[in-house]
């Protein structure tokens, strides 16, 4: 048996999108920049494809702006606000994506002042700190993830959004995880920027948006030609662009049974692991519904003589699994989420993620097969 719990890394297209790309990789190949109608074809494809992500953030169409996914996305949030608008101070924590913490870190060697939001041992975020940064620091730009990609956890993005409305700061919240999983009503929250890469939620990869709100103006982090209403240049990934709106829209049309089924899916693992595993825990409030995305699940295993090949011996049983961040593989560093967690190193750590297409059986797969790599022949003494 194969199963694929890496979801937070990438999910599987949704056939139903991929029929709605199909002809704009087969047949309608135009420039969409071209005026002639093979071009103007393209173009209306785009734009359709822009009104309906905005319709679903509640934005306008001129507040979308597709990119190649969430890295470009954030990198073009951060870095033309500070130029732009003459930020000296960034707040942010040190658990966030790569694609903000590297980009806010690149910051400091220009000038910039940068703080950390105090996190607790779970990695939840005080916010009496954050607003004591707010109030001590005027003019900042605040950059907080809304799902945490490595444990789950939640940000209270109202209550920062408020926060920075007081204080009169810009709020960046990478919205990676969350986008699709839940509803983000740009009028209601108050959001200066969020993002959304396709391939989160079972779209394409290499396709993501940018929502700028409008009442803030930046200049452009590609510069090329005039696409993008003068903001991105580049030829645009169409058929990456209709593939993201069509899994936003299906998204968005089956989130509350999809969310149901996959909170059954983690419910029923946290339940299985305690079960299996004795001195089995969970990173972050990743076993908290209530607090975490449901999506993710991070597992924190008892001491093992084997737990540096803890992938790996999964892999081989047909168990596809992630110690942490998609972006990391490969580091030798380890995971910064959880180092800054201060867990017991000698614990190994797994990232469970779940989509739509998971099924309780397969959860049992996983569990059963990781009991096994903890059994009390295989363990430390």
């Amino acid at each position: 048996m194969k199963v694929y719990f890496d979801n937070a890394a990438t999910t599987a297209i949704d056939p139903d999108v991929f029929e709605a790309m199909k002809p704009y990789m087969l047949e309608h190949f135009g420039n969409p920049s071209s005026i002639h109608s093979h071009g103007r074809q393209v173009r209306t494809g785009i734009e359709r494809s822009r009104k309906m992500v905005a319709d679903l953030l509640n934005a306008a169409p001129a507040e979308i702006f597709f990119t190649s996914g969430g890295t470009e996305a954030d990198n073009t949030a951060i870095r033309c606000t500070v130029s732009d608008k003459g930020i000296k101070h960034v707040i942010s924590s040190k658990i966030e994506h790569h694609a903000v913490l590297h980009t806010v870190e690149s910051l400091v060697k220009k000038g910039v002042k940068v703080s950390y939001v105090e996190l607790d041992d779970k990695g939840l975020v005080n916010y009496d700190h954050l607003e004591s940064l707010l109030k001590n620091n005027p003019n900042s730009l605040v950059t907080l993830m809304h799902a945490n990609n490595e444990i789950g956890n939640l940000l209270d993005i109202e209550r920062v959004g408020e926060m920075c409305d007081e204080y009169n700061a810009i709020f960046h919240s990478d919205t990676v995880q969350s986008m699709a999983h839940y509803v983000h009503d740009t009028r209601k929250l108050n959001l200066d920027f969020a993002v959304g890469s396709a391939h989160k939620f079972h779209g394409p990869k290499g396709v993501g948006f940018l929502y700028i709100n409008h009442e803030n103006k930046i200049h452009p982090f590609i510069h090329g030609g005039a696409q993008e209403r003068n903001m991105r240049g580049g030829t645009e990934n169409v058929y990456g662009i209709v593939g993201l709106a069509k899994a936003m829209e299906i998204a968005y049309s089956y989130m509350d049974s999809h969310r149901k089924h996959i909170e059954g899916l983690k419910t029923h693992m946290i339940e299985k692991l305690k079960a299996s595993i004795d001195g089995v825990a969970f990173n972050g409030v990743s076993n908290e519904l209530d607090k975490s995305l449901y999506t993710v699940l991070n597992v924190c295993l008892p001491p093992n003589d084997d737990n540096d090949m803890l992938l790996f011996n999964l892999d081989i049983e047909g168990v596809s699994v992630s110690g942490g961040s998609a972006c990391s593989s490969g580091s030798s560093i380890g995971s910064h989420v959880l180092a800054e967690l201060n867990r017991d190193q000698n614990r190994g750590a797994i990232r469970f993620s779940f989509s739509k297409y998971n099924t309780l059986e397969e959860v049992d797969y996983a569990v059963e097969k990781l009991a096994q790599l903890y059994q009390p022949e295989t363990t430390s003494a």
